[in-house]
């Protein structure tokens, strides 16, 4: 009997863990503004459907309410630091609250691989939420860092949408967070607007 598997609760495909998670904002900006993380079961459902496959020990603490406060902190420091950075073309100095969120996050202990007996290389972190955390802040850090990643990050061309990818195309024109998506619907769109003859 084939298992059934539930669709991806989060959306992903951004091309970068910390833009991934600035999609749990969804339709930021517009009316429709969702947030996906409103629980601790939220935040523990991102954690394991986009970070690593972390093993923590059966002690690992679970996240809590706060721990969603701060998850959301950092989400708001790392997208704030990424748009300020995109905008200017190079690495910016983000306020000093920004700057503390991130390094702080930045600074926490992240997953560590291990072979495991079966030849699989596994993670393991005594704190699962955290760690990926960790992982996001080191990643928003390291995105902006980069004069040859940042200028390929865009805004999805959808009013509608929000999101932030990396463009990975040759020439760097990709207008569309997904094509699936947001460039479906302009499409389906343009082609009902279309005068017909």
């Amino acid at each position: 009997m084939k298992e059934i598997t539930a669709p991806p609760r989060f959306r992903q495909g951004s091309g970068r863990l910390c833009l991934d998670y600035l999609r749990t904002l969804r339709y930021r900006g517009t009316p429709r503004v969702t947030e996906e993380l409103a629980d601790p079961a939220a935040l523990m459902a991102w954690v394991r459907q986009c970070g690593p496959a972390v093993e923590g020990p059966h002690s690992a603490p679970e996240p809590g309410p706060a721990d969603v406060l701060a998850a959301r902190a950092l989400r708001e420091a790392a997208y704030t630091l990424v748009t300020a950075a995109v905008a200017a073309g190079a690495a910016v100095a983000p306020g000093p609250a920004v700057r503390a969120r991130l390094n702080r996050a930045a600074a926490a202990d992240v997953p560590v691989p291990h072979l495991a007996p079966d030849g699989t290389v596994r993670y393991r972190a005594d704190d699962p939420v955290r760690a990926v955390l960790a992982l996001v802040a080191r990643d928003a850090l390291d995105l902006v860092a980069s004069p040859a990643l940042l200028p390929r990050v865009h805004a999805c061309a959808s009013p509608t949408c929000g999101a932030l990818f990396l463009d990975h195309s040759r020439p760097g024109t990709r207008r569309w967070c997904s094509m699936n998506t947001c460039g479906n619907q302009s499409k389906k769109s343009s082609f009902r607007s279309a005068p017909r003859r």
